[in-house]
């Protein structure tokens, strides 16, 4: 990384990458064939699909985004999802919420007592394979790790993992979104605290594709006290997923298989 992306994430995030709303079906469909690699065919968490697209009940009351490269031949990186309260049935469990049935501490919170539209949690992150490449990541869809953040003699940043996280952040804030909910490995709130971060574990931890912990974020305590290193990326990462938005059904799609 070079000194001046080392202390300007944003144009550093912007020579490689680009996020993007899912704001229409061709643009879903990417995020449902990232999926679909990842989960399906490389970690075999779902069963394949004959239309490769990895699909569940949640995604029709989801917002999704994903990770582009930015230059020439574009290639899709990953994806996420933002779980809202199914407006058809308000009180229907959030998919952490079945999960983590008999291990949420709900003397810490109780989703069940909040104003269900105003709660959403942070699922299916997917990195395709060739942007994880490393020891350790093989058997999971997406990693961050110390490393990641490199030493004052060679900086690095995780660009692609906390693009995504960023990109749930933004998209719950235009939503009206106050608590962010996620089930992830135990080490996550560790590695969210370099970036002025806090995110709160709420109950024990569960066997879900490895050991995964329930855990809670503000969002406007995520946005309010990111550190000033971070908040180039996160104007970048909100300004195209709000431009996503404003386009309406734009946004151009890259249709046929993961490329």
């Amino acid at each position: 990384m070079q000194l001046f992306e080392r202390f300007n994430l944003g144009h550093g995030f912007r020579k490689y990458f680009e996020i993007a709303a899912a704001t229409n079906d061709d643009l879903r469909n990417d995020v449902f064939r990232i999926r679909h690699e990842v989960y399906c065919e490389e970690l075999h968490f779902e069963p394949e699909r004959p239309d490769r697209r990895e699909t569940d009940r949640f995604d029709h009351h989801s917002l999704h985004c994903l990770i582009r490269t930015s230059t020439e031949p574009t290639q899709l990186v990953g994806c996420t999802r933002l779980v809202l309260a199914d407006p058809s049935d308000p009180n229907a469990p959030l998919p952490f919420e079945q999960t983590c049935a008999h291990t949420l501490d709900r003397s810490i919170i109780d989703p069940e007592k909040l104003p269900r539209e105003r709660i959403a949690e942070v699922s299916r992150l997917a990195v395709r394979a060739t942007y994880r490449r490393r020891k350790g990541e093989t058997q999971t869809p997406v990693a961050i790790h110390d490393e990641d953040f490199g030493n004052a003699e060679r900086p690095r940043f995780p660009y692609i993992p906390i693009g995504l996280y960023l990109g749930a952040v933004a998209l719950a804030a235009r939503s009206g979104i106050d608590t962010l909910f996620v089930l992830t490995e135990p080490r996550l709130a560790s590695h969210f605290s370099k970036l002025g971060v806090e995110i709160r574990q709420i109950g024990g931890p569960v066997e879900h594709r490895g050991t995964r912990v329930p855990s809670m974020m503000d969002v406007q305590s995520i946005i309010k006290g990111m550190r000033f290193i971070v908040k180039p990326i996160w104007r970048v990462v909100q300004e195209e997923i709000e431009r996503g938005f404003e386009a309406g059904a734009g946004g151009r799609s890259l249709s046929g298989p993961a490329r």
